[in-house]
């Protein structure tokens, strides 16, 4: 992010001269909001990269559109900055180990296995609820973060499992047994 842009943002949110959350508070907002766990992938060159996320969220279906935000500090945005393809798995129940490692730093997320490459290279979670294979659109600056934009070209699916959820930092496991 260069200090360009982010001097206009400041400037547009300062001359809108209005109060707004600090971080803690915001942070406060978003622990008690309940988030879909993924594991968002790429290749570099012949390097994998993979971080966990849990922004991914739903933009249109037709065109088919997703997108998530990484922060501009993340180990993970280099490569990003560069890649036209990338996948984004969504993590089943029994993946928090997963999320976790993914969401460690200065490890290799991939060194204990559990995934597979497509094809066409870039790597999927093995167990995941479901996949999707998308090709990036946007890289938007937003405040300290970059918004992603994808459009999705494949996706594969699983029946037989339930959603890994973040909600007030921990993991929870949803299903017929939690439905109202």
């Amino acid at each position: 992010m260069t200090a360009e842009t982010l001097h206009a943002l400041d400037r547009l949110l300062r001359d809108q001269d209005e109060p707004q959350l600090s971080p803690q508070q915001y942070k406060e907002v978003f622990r008690l909001h309940p988030a879909g766990v993924a594991v968002v992938a790429l290749r570099d060159g012949e390097r994998r990269i993979g971080f966990t996320a849990t922004s991914v969220i739903s933009v249109s279906a037709a065109p088919p559109l997703l997108a998530f935000s990484l922060a501009s500090t993340s180990s993970s945005w280099d490569a990003l900055s560069r890649a036209r393809t990338l996948t984004v798995s969504f993590l089943s129940a029994d993946q928090d180990d997963v999320s976790a490692r993914f969401a460690t730093s200065g490890i290799d997320r991939f060194a204990a296995g559990g995934w597979y490459d497509l094809g066409s290279g870039e790597p999927v979670i093995e167990g995941a609820v479901s996949w999707v294979r998308g090709r990036v659109l946007q890289r938007t600056p937003v405040g300290d973060s970059y918004l992603v934009s994808l459009r999705a070209l494949e996706h594969g699916t699983s029946d037989d499992t339930t959603p890994l959820v973040y909600h007030d930092r921990s993991y929870h496991r949803i299903g017929s047994h939690t439905a109202i």
